[in-house]
């Protein structure tokens, strides 16, 4: 069993809700990230999504585009994504960490050669934005044969038979995007989110987590009241850029202010 399927059966004996937080890797400097990931558990981060900076994020708002463009001006790259994570796995065995990002430095590094030092370093999981079950070919056997775990996205778009088709290559959970646009677009509609929450779960046993429209701990109270999780990441990502030029804890700690209040709002359910 993954150490991503491990939290969620953890967290669902002590009825808790997931909560995942992105980040990008070296955003705003190299310095900040190792000590922002370690202030996310400590603050109540259950999974860590680490972007992996990419010049054309195209799921992303201007908030996280943003963080991708400091991150690549600082020189952050895929193999440097990885020699964190096997910084990070020093001291913390045990909370899953998922890389978020697009196929291009995947397919660069190789397959092959990615997913070995992806579970070398300690890697839970992958999220490949462009990267459609049809098109996973080696890559999905390379990551399986790692115990390393497939996410996809679902949208409020996906027809069911869709649905059905990439929860089938899934593992560790399934994604939902709850915004018809990017990451920190437009208001949440609730009632809309359950509604397909009600209609994907469904189709599979794998836990559900909401993200792209939660900004603070009243959605993400309310989403988790409907979900098994949920992914915060735009609001992260715009206090690490207002936060540039302090020093790494003082990033660290604006990103675990942010985290103890939505892990409050959800343990309060």
């Amino acid at each position: 069993m993954s150490r991503i399927s491990q939290q969620f059966e953890a967290l669902q004996a002590r009825g808790r809700k997931a909560l995942v937080a992105y980040i990008v890797n070296g955003d705003p400097c190299p310095e900040a990230s190792l000590p922002t990931m370690h202030k996310m558990v400590e603050a109540g981060a259950d999974i860590i999504e680490l972007g992996v900076p990419f010049s054309d994020p195209m799921a992303e708002g201007p908030v996280i585009q943003l963080g991708h463009e400091r991150a690549l001006e600082s020189g952050t790259s895929l193999t440097g994504t990885l020699d964190l994570v096997a910084d990070f796995r020093k001291t913390d065995t045990t909370t899953p960490v998922i890389l978020m990002g697009y196929a291009n430095p995947v397919e660069r590094m190789g397959y092959s050669r990615f997913a070995e030092r992806a579970a070398q370093v300690g890697v839970d999981g992958l999220l490949t934005v462009d990267l459609p079950p049809e098109e996973l070919g080696e890559l999905k056997t390379e990551l399986a044969e790692r115990n390393i775990d497939n996410i996809f996205l679902l949208a409020p778009t996906t027809a069911p038979e869709r649905a059905r088709h990439l929860a089938s290559n899934a593992s560790g959970f399934l994604y939902y995007v709850s915004l018809k646009g990017v990451t920190g677009a437009g208001h949440l509609d609730v009632d809309a989110v359950k509604t397909k929450l009600d209609e994907f779960g469904a189709l599979t046993s794998l836990p559900m987590c909401v993200g792209f429209g939660i900004k603070d701990a009243d959605t993400a109270t309310k989403v988790a009241r409907l979900a098994d999780g949920v992914v915060i990441g735009s609001v992260l990502v715009d206090a690490m850029g207002k936060h540039a030029g302090q020093s790494p804890d003082e990033i660290a700690d604006a990103v675990g202010a942010i985290i103890s209040d939505i892990r409050r709002g959800l343990d309060s359910l």
